[in-house]
């Protein structure tokens, strides 16, 4: 035989014998955070013990954090660009088949007093990005403005923008909201004495309340803003891109671009988009108690004082946690479709 094709009967006999690709891991539950503290509560309820290593994950938090159930957990890292990149980072793996999976973004996050209290776990419907506008500083802003942000192209406050980026809002499915509510809405949450001693400066429900699991919406940009008018701006922002569909609740920096990163990711087959849920909990209050200045109560929210950074990120897991154990004690029902409430 001529040298061609004994060489192609060795490559088909090694062929032959090679083992077989390993196929994709399906993942049932990828749990999102943002740093440390939020994943902490979740490596240590379930069990992540398993560390596979992603490339495009950021330095800090290389890796994912699995168990035996098939339950993971990325750290994105915080911050829009954070968000965006890791989240997309562990979606274009090969190893993952992530087209069943449900997808959980949780984190802490400022709350506005007439919607919840520190602790508070809010399931939210709209995804609204507050910082693709226009700004004019206060000081030189047009007389009858409350304030000097306004949408992108228009002549002023109160006109909805055309949405041009396409990541300025997003509304999250319905039936799976429905579940989670259902699932959760008497979850024990974690409180602090603290916390308790804070929000009675508070002087109306909720804010002086215990926190509660409860719906309302989220509001995404990297600045991190704090007062009774911008408070009001976030307010009205939330209603103008929702069409006075949402409410604004929680204020956070990623939950726009995280969605985003999976958007595209659904657009390439790689996972469903109806299967994300988000969770935030209110770790501070957006502004202050009545005779606290705006800067005090964002120093108190910085520093810790407000008693509700811990509460809030225990809290994570002891609601969404409800919905991933179901989600593994009953996979044969949600590997198809999010079952009825």
């Amino acid at each position: 035989m001529k040298l061609a094709p004994l060489l192609m009967v060795a490559s088909l006999a090694a062929a032959l014998v090679a083992p077989a690709a390993a196929a994709p891991r399906e993942i049932k539950a990828l749990v999102i955070t943002m740093f440390a503290p939020e994943a902490e509560p979740w490596i240590s309820s379930f069990k992540l013990a398993e560390s596979i290593t992603v490339p495009g994950l950021s330095p800090d938090y290389p890796a994912l954090r699995c168990n035996a159930d098939d339950v993971c957990l990325v750290t994105t890292g915080m911050g829009h660009a954070n968000a965006a990149a890791s989240t997309l980072a562990v979606t274009l793996d090969p190893r993952f088949d992530l087209r069943k999976t449900y997808f959980f973004i949780t984190g802490i996050a400022g709350i506005d007093p007439t919607q919840g209290t520190l602790g508070t776990a809010a399931w939210a419907r709209w995804l609204v990005d507050v910082g693709i506008a226009h700004e004019i500083d206060a000081r030189e802003m047009p007389k009858g403005w409350k304030n000097g942000y306004y949408g992108l192209l228009t002549k002023g406050p109160g006109e909805k923008p055309k949405l041009e980026y396409r990541t300025e809002v997003a509304r999250l499915d319905e039936t799976l909201l429905q579940k989670v509510l259902a699932l959760t809405k008497d979850a024990p949450l974690q409180d602090s004495d603290a916390a308790r001693a804070y929000r009675a400066r508070y002087p109306r429900a909720p804010a002086n309340q215990p926190p509660r699991v409860t719906q309302c919406d989220t509001l995404g940009g990297d600045t991190w803003w704090h007062g009774h008018k911008l408070g009001e701006h976030a307010r009205a922002w939330t209603k103008l891109l929702t069409d006075r569909q949402g409410t604004y609740c929680t204020t956070q920096q990623e939950d726009n671009a995280t969605y985003n990163a999976l958007e595209r990711a659904a657009a390439a087959g790689k996972v469903d988009l109806k299967r994300l849920g988000v969770l935030r909990t209110g770790s501070n209050f957006d502004r202050p108690y009545p005779g606290q200045t705006a800067h005090a109560s964002l120093l108190a929210s910085t520093t810790g004082a407000t008693g509700g950074f811990v509460p809030a990120t225990l809290n994570l897991p002891a609601v969404a946690g409800i919905v991933v154990r179901d989600i593994v004690a009953h996979w044969a029902q949600w590997r198809e479709r999010v079952p009825p409430p």
